[in-house]
């Protein structure tokens, strides 16, 4: 439900309508838009059932939210939702682009590759220091080691970071070391971790699932939400069909899709979408065209010899290749880089 308060609400008249929410066992969440404030009322709608909130002075009208995705949706929030990392704005007119390695390796080797794709134009380095892997013989990652890699790398560059967690027992160590804290595909309903990272308000990416409807994921985006952290960002990294030709499907209809249904910054992964190094760069495009406000690509100076997906991953003098052209695009779909 959505309480929509007249335009000159006062502050005290607001509060006082959120109390009176808290009060009946609800949970209010405010959003202060360009043209109105809402109030958007999450719970068992009936115990509102005999309680008058239009009576509520500053109260102008309640609504009925329709989707089951209260927090992420339009009807809660029209406006799109931009999320400040450390000055880079995701879901702003600039385009954020996450770039650096699948898993991070040794220290002289993350340091090289951060400041090769910050000096090509990334705003934001990736890499994972703890990876989740099919195989239990695959490498699984540094953990924290890996996190005071990306952390040092920071310190160069200035480029925020963006890892996954996988525990939530990692929680302290990942708001210490990280800027966006990343729920991985096997993770999307992973409800218990959704829970954790939506009790802080540290901007979180989820990516969608392998075989994840877009309800599915736009209901994991609502756990986190629902816990008082609005900084979610959704991602594309292609699903299961039953293509063989390459790792994914990357359903780059869900971005148009979502920019519809939710307010919230959508970014494509086209590095695990194709799994296929030579189909990053024109899935990138593809993605910037659609209307994807960022990317998530792989970079690796000696792909052959990486620990983690390395037939996916990029060179640096690829990555800057592909960051010209998409310059181009990006000015032709009204964005920048």
């Amino acid at each position: 439900m959505i309480i929509v308060l007249k335009p000159n609400a006062t502050e005290k008249e607001i509060e006082h309508v959120m109390d009176r929410v808290r009060e009946l066992g609800l949970s209010p969440h405010l959003s202060k838009g360009q043209e109105r404030t809402i109030i958007g009322v999450i719970g068992d709608d009936r115990l509102l059932a005999n309680h008058p909130l239009r009576a509520i002075p500053g109260v102008e009208e309640v609504v009925p939210i329709l989707a089951p995705w209260k927090l992420a949706g339009r009807e809660f929030k029209k406006d799109d939702t931009i999320i400040d990392v450390n000055g880079v704005k995701v879901g702003s007119r600039k385009l954020a682009i996450m770039a650096g390695p699948c898993a991070v390796e040794k220290k002289e080797l993350t340091l090289g590759i951060a400041h090769e794709v910050k000096a090509a134009g990334a705003s934001i380095l990736r890499g994972g220091a703890y990876k989740p892997r099919t195989s239990p013989y695959s490498f699984q990652g540094l953990g924290n080691e890996g996190l005071d890699y990306l952390a040092e790398a920071k310190r160069q560059t200035g480029l925020p970071v963006v890892s996954e967690i996988l525990d939530p027992r990692d929680i302290e160590y990942f708001l210490e070391k990280t800027d966006i804290i990343q729920v991985g595909a096997r993770n999307m309903q992973n409800f218990e971790l959704l829970k954790e990272v939506g009790a802080y308000d540290k901007p979180v990416l989820l990516k969608r699932g392998l075989s994840a409807t877009i309800k599915e994921w736009l209901l994991s985006a609502e756990y986190i939400m629902s816990r008082g952290n609005k900084n979610v960002m959704l991602c594309e990294r292609g699903i299961r069909t039953f293509e063989a030709q390459y790792r994914n499907t990357l359903d780059l209809s869900a971005v148009p899709a979502l920019k519809a249904l939710s307010h919230l910054p959508i970014i494509v992964d086209p590095s695990h979408a194709t799994g296929k190094w030579e189909l990053v760069a024109p899935m990138a495009k593809a993605a910037i065209a659609a209307g994807a406000d960022g990317l998530l690509i792989e970079v690796h100076s000696n792909p052959e010899c990486a620990l983690c997906d390395g037939e996916e991953s990029l060179k640096p003098a690829k990555f800057k290749e592909l960051m010209k052209d998409l310059k181009k695009i990006a000015e032709a779909v009204d964005r920048e880089i």
